[in-house]
């Protein structure tokens, strides 16, 4: 007990040491460590295009199937089928945060935001498709 009275009485002398956070009163100014992982999420760029090949590393090296990626084929103007990624389906209530998918991705098209306020009434809310609708591949990614 002495040895938590003298750590509380140390940091009120010490108050730049504190690394406790007063949630959710300090929301504007939180600070968040660098690996924190909150959910996944397929960065846009501002013509609506990501990097997703629709290759399925990620959804192969998901250890419980959290993700699921539809694709479909696309003909090329030179006539060649190509295959692009009709649906990425993340299911946030099944991911466990571990990171694998990053880690298998080739291309980079996804990675972990810092997003963590995940409470919901309905449990179908957390079932998420991370392509924008009317979204296309960059030029350049292959």
């Amino acid at each position: 007990m002495l040895t938590g009275m003298r750590r509380t009485g140390y940091y009120f002398t010490h108050h730049k040491e504190i690394i406790t956070q007063q949630y959710p009163e300090n929301m504007a100014t939180m600070v968040y460590p660098d690996r924190f992982r909150g959910e996944v999420v397929m960065p846009h760029d501002e013509k609506n295009e990501h990097r997703c090949t629709g290759c399925t590393a990620c959804e192969l090296a998901c250890p419980n199937a959290t993700i699921k990626i539809v694709t479909k084929f696309e003909i090329s103007p030179d006539g060649k089928k190509k295959k692009a990624i009709d649906k990425f389906v993340y299911h946030l209530e099944l991911c466990t945060m571990c990171n694998l998918c990053i880690e298998a991705c080739p291309t980079d098209a996804i990675k972990m935001a810092q997003n963590f306020e995940h409470s919901v009434y309905d449990r179908s809310q957390l079932t998420k498709i991370l392509n924008k609708p009317g979204s296309k591949l960059q030029e350049g990614v292959e």
